[in-house]
Formats: C-alpha cells, structure tokens, sequence
C-alpha cells in the first residue's frame, strides 16, 4: 500500500512539475507575441483589446470627426471637462508636460481632450480650453449620445451632479489617460499619480516597440 501511495504522489508532482512548465512556457510565448510586453507597467481585465474601438465626435474646430481621424499618430486620451475646478487641469496639463518632453526627444504624439460635459462644453469652450492646454491638443465634444458611446468604448466613468438650477454643478469621472496607437490601438492607461516623466518614458517604449 505504502509503494502505491509512493507511485501516487510521484505522478502528482510530475504532473505539477509539467503543469509548471507549460504555464512558464505559454507565459513566455505569450509575452514574445506582444511586442509591447516589455513596456506594460499595468493590465486590464480581458485584455487591452477590450478597450478602445470606433467613435463619432466633434471636434474644436466644429467638423464631426472619427477615431481613424483623430488617431493618426500616438494619441494621449483624456476624458474629463473644462469646468473641473482641479483634477482635469492638472491631469491635462501633465499630459501636455510629457507631449513637451517627447517632442524634445523627436518622438510626436497627440494629446486628447474629450469632454463628458457636453451640455457645458461646447465647441467654443473646449477650443480655449485646449488651446491654453497644448498648441496640438485636440478638442472633442458631441452630443450626449456620441459622448457616452465613446466613453463606453474605452470603459471610462462619469456621473453628473444634479445640475438643474446650477451651472457649476460638478462631474464625478475617472482619471486615467490612455495611449493608443494608430496601427495597435489601446496599449496602454497612466493613472494620476505618474509623472510627466515617468509618463514621457514609458510612451517612448511603446513608440519604440511599434516601429
């Protein structure tokens, strides 16, 4: 009996041992198929194909747009509104810093500026405020519908204060910003608490790994 138990636990650990060794080596297949892997600092649940897809937007200078015009190089996307009274202006002008230090590198990219505010933030008010932002930032708005559609596509949250009677009501929204590539689409998300540079460096990668 003691020798069948023997012969058990060593098919057991054999067949962990090979479980093990299948899971490194479709880990490290898996990584080889991504050219991105070395630049990853975060995951999304599903993969990153479960963020991004196609939009219809308005743009600052009042022609209706979509995703394949608007990402034709690297883009930084950011969804926020310009009556934020802190969180989107710092969040926007770091991206703007870490497009300067790219550009200084000779790596371009282009900051995106989507409002979730529509009813407040018309082609006008986004133009401004883009403008103050980043001479290349573009600016998009749209109806309540094409701006829900395009925040659904990259899984981003935003809920509006009751507003009625109050025109500074506030916007609870999500914060990161998302790179995407024109040939890859979405890569990549920066929470707020990265740094120009630190931003600058890892967008690098990625641009690196693409070309």
């Amino acid at each position: 009996m003691s020798r069948l138990y023997a012969i058990s636990a060593l098919a057991l650990i054999a067949a962990l041992i090979g479980g093990i060794g299948a899971y490194i080596l479709w880990g490290n297949l898996n990584g080889r198929d991504d050219p991105f892997a070395q630049c990853r600092a975060t995951r999304v649940a599903g993969g990153a194909g479960d963020i991004g897809g196609p939009f219809e937007l308005v743009s600052e200078t009042g022609e209706t747009v979509t995703e394949a015009e608007v990402i034709t190089e690297p883009v930084l996307i950011y969804f926020g509104y310009t009556f934020c009274p802190d969180i989107c202006p710092l969040d926007v002008s770091r991206n703007a810093i870490a497009t300067e230090i790219l550009e200084e590198r000779g790596q371009m990219i282009t900051p995106v500026f989507i409002t979730v505010d529509p009813a407040r933030d018309d082609v006008a008010r986004v133009a401004e405020f883009t403008d103050n932002m980043h001479p290349r930032m573009i600016g998009l708005t749209g109806s309540e519908d094409q701006v829900a559609a395009a925040s659904r596509a990259y899984r981003t949250y935003y809920n509006r204060h009751d507003a009625e009677g109050d025109e500074f009501y506030l916007v609870d929204h999500s914060t990161s910003s998302y790179l995407v590539l024109p040939e890859h689409g979405f890569v990549e998300f920066f929470r707020r608490d990265t740094s120009p540079e630190e931003m600058a460096d890892r967008i690098a990668c990625f641009i690196d790994a693409a070309s």
